[in-house]
C-alpha cells in the first residue's frame, strides 16, 4: 500500500486524526490557571521538579489530551534528543503497519537434489527468514523434523543462507565489544545472537565453556572461542578470525566462577554450528556450515520453524527492550516496502519517511530501529504526536504498564494513575513516552526526553558499560519523569481541565 493510500484508508492500527491534532504549539506551553483552580497553585511547576532533583542537562517534554488533541504543556519540545529505546515504539508501529500483526517469520531447511533411501543427494540448506526469536530449542525441533522426514545422511555440503536481510556486524560500533545487547544482525538469529560464556576455577586452572544454551540444551560451539589471559585489563578483547569469533578475558577479573552472554558477530555460522550439533544427536552427520549469498534454485523444504505472530513478538520486545528484535523486524519491514536495503541507517531512513506520512512527525532523525545508536534524534513533540495518531491502534495494549512509586521507592498499586509507556536509557539519557490514565478516565499522550550531552561526551570508551555518575543521574531523571506525570495528572486529570 502506498503512503498516500495508507493515510486515506484509515489503516487498522491508527485512529483518524481530529483537526485539533494538526496544530501543534508554535511555542512552549505553560498553564494559565483560572480563579477556580486556586488549589492547583500548590502543585510544583516543571522547572521546580527538575531543579528539585538537581538533574543536569536538558529536559524536553510534550503532553496532550488524547481525546481532543489539545496540547496541555510543553517545554523544549522542538529540541532533538537521542530517544534511546523509545525508538522501539516507532519501530513497532512501522512493523505492524507493514508486515501485519499476524505475520510469522519462518526458518526453513531445504534439501537439494532430492532424497534417495534417506540420503540427501545434494546440499542441505538452512535458510533464515528474519525470525528474531529462534533459539536452540527451535533448531532442535527442526533437527527432529529432519529425522522424521526419513533423512539419515547428506551427500553434499551444509549451507547456510542469512542474506535475506543485510548482515550488520554490530548494531552500534560505539558500544563496548563484549556487551550482549549489541550483537550482529542478519536474517538468521539464534538465542538473540548471544553465546553463553561460563567459567569455573579448579585445581588446575579455569574450565571454560562457550555454548548456545537454553533450558533444554547446551550445545558447545566451535565458531566462538575464549582464551584466558594473565592480565587485569582490559577485561575482554575481541578479534575476527575469519570463521571464528575469538575472545580473550582478563584472568584477574574472573574470580572463582561466573557466566555472561557475549554478542555473536557471525550469526549464520553460529546457527549452522548449533544445528549441526542437534542433527548429529540424531545420527545425521553434517559437514561444517558454509555461508552462501544467494538461494539455490529448486530443492524441497523438508522442515521449517515458524515464529509466534508478530504482535506477541513486539509486546516482548517492548517489555524487555530487545535491540536485536527491533532491528530485525525494522529491516524486515523496510525490505518488504522497498526491497533490499544496505544497512540499518538506510532502513531507518525509510522508517523516518514513513513516520512523517503515517504518524505526522515533522523531522524524525532515527539511525536504527532500536535506539541504541546515540546519533538518533527525535523531538518530544514528534513522539507525542505519533502517540496521538496511534492511540486507537495496537500499540497501547502492548506497551508495558508502570506503577508510580512512593517516597520509599515502592510501587503504588492501588491505582490512582496508570501509565502505559516505553522507557529508554543510554548513558546520561533517559526517555519515557506513552499514555497516562487518571481516575476520571481521561487519557493523556506524553513524551519526556532528558539528556546531558556534555556528561555523555566525557565518558571514556572503557567506561561505556558503567560510566561514573550515570546510574545516579538516571535515578534522578526517573524521579523527574514521575514528578511530571503526577503534575499533569493533578493539573489536567479532572473534569475541569485547566485551559491553555
Amino acid at each position: 500500500m502506498s503512503r498516500r493510500g495508507f493515510l486515506q484508508s484509515g489503516a487498522a492500527f491508527f485512529a483518524l486524526v481530529p483537526a485539533a491534532f494538526a496544530a501543534p504549539p508554535d511555542t512552549s506551553l505553560r498553564p494559565v490557571l483560572r480563579a477556580e483552580d486556586f488549589f492547583k497553585r500548590a502543585i510544583p511547576d516543571a522547572d521546580a521538579i527538575i531543579r528539585g532533583e538537581k538533574l543536569s542537562g536538558q529536559v524536553a517534554f510534550a503532553v496532550a489530551d488524547a481525546a481532543s488533541g489539545d496540547w496541555l504543556e510543553c517545554a523544549n519540545e522542538h529540541q532533538g534528543t537521542p530517544p534511546a529505546s523509545v525508538t522501539k515504539a516507532v519501530t513497532a508501529l512501522y512493523a505492524l503497519d507493514t508486515l501485519g500483526a499476524s505475520h510469522r517469520f519462518e526458518t526453513r531447511l531445504c534439501a537439494l537434489g532430492g532424497v534417495i533411501d534417506g540420503v540427501v543427494q545434494g546440499d542441505l540448506v538452512l535458510i533464515g527468514g528474519g525470525d528474531p526469536t529462534l533459539d536452540t530449542d527451535g533448531l532442535a525441533g527442526m533437527a527432529t523434523a529432519l529425522k522424521e522426514a526419513g533423512v539419515r545422511a547428506v551427500k553434499g555440503g551444509f549451507k547456510v543462507h542469512e542474506a535475506a536481510l543485510p548482515l550488520v556486524p554490530e548494531i552500534d560500533p560505539g558500544q563496548p565489544d563484549h556487551v550482549g545487547y549489541n550483537p550482529a544482525v542478519s536474517a538468521l538469529a539464534l538465542n538473540y545472537n548471544r553465546v553463553h560464556f561460563e567459567w569455573k576455577r579448579g585445581g588446575s586452572g579455569y574450565a571454560v565453556t562457550m555454548d548456545g544454551r537454553t533450558e533444554k540444551y547446551r550445545p558447545a560451539v566451535a565458531m566462538a572461542a575464549m582464551q584466558i589471559k594473565d592480565r587485569r585489563s582490559p577485561v575482554y578483547t575481541y578479534e575476527d578470525r575469519g570463521g571464528q569469533d575469538h575472545w580473550t578475558v582478563a584472568k584477574g577479573a574472573l574470580g572463582k566462577g561466573g557466566a555472561r552472554w557475549l554478542p555473536v558477530r557471525k550469526p549464520g555460522l553460529y546457527a549452522g554450528d548449533v544445528f549441526a550439533t542437534m542433527a548429529g544427536s540424531h545420527g545425521i552427520r553434517l559437514k561444517a556450515p558454509e555461508l552462501i549469498s544467494s538461494l539455490p534454485v529448486g530443492g524441497d523444504v523438508i522442515a521449517n520453524w515458524q515464529s509466534d505472530p508478530l504482535l506477541g513478538i513486539l509486546k516482548d520486545m517492548l517489555k524487555y527492550s530487545t535491540n536485536l528484535t527491533a532491528e530485525m523486524v525494522g529491516l524486515a519491514a523496510s525490505t518488504k516496502r522497498v526491497g533490499t536495503v544496505a544497512d540499518l541507517r538506510a532502513s531507518a531512513a525509510e522508517m523516518n519517511a514513513w513516520a512523517q506520512d503515517a504518524l505526522g512527525m515533522s523531522d524524525p532523525g532515527l539511525v536504527d530501529h532500536s535506539g541504541l545508536g546515540d546519533s538518533s534524534r527525535l523531538t518530544a513533540l514528534d513522539m507525542a504526536k505519533a502517540l496521538l495518531r496511534a492511540q486507537q491502534g495496537a500499540l497501547r495494549p502492548i506497551l508495558k504498564p508502570f506503577n508510580l512509586r512512593d517516597n520509599e521507592g515502592r510501587p503504588i498499586k492501588d491505582g490512582a494513575i496508570t501509565v502505559d509507556a516505553k522507557t529508554g536509557t543510554l548513558n546520561f539519557v533517559s526517555t519515557l513516552a506513552g499514555y497516562i490514565t487518571v481516575p476520571t478516565g481521561q487519557v493523556m499522550a506524553f513524551a519526556i526526553f532528558a539528556a546531558d550531552g556534555d556528561a555523555r561526551a566525557k565518558v571514556r570508551p572503557e567506561e561505556r558499560e558503567r560510566p561514573p555518575g550515570a546510574r545516579s543521574w538516571n535515578r534522578r531523571a526517573k524521579r523527574v519523569q514521575q514528578g511530571l506525570i503526577e503534575r499533569w495528572a493533578a493539573l489536567y486529570g479532572s473534569e475541569q481541565t485547566t485551559q491553555l
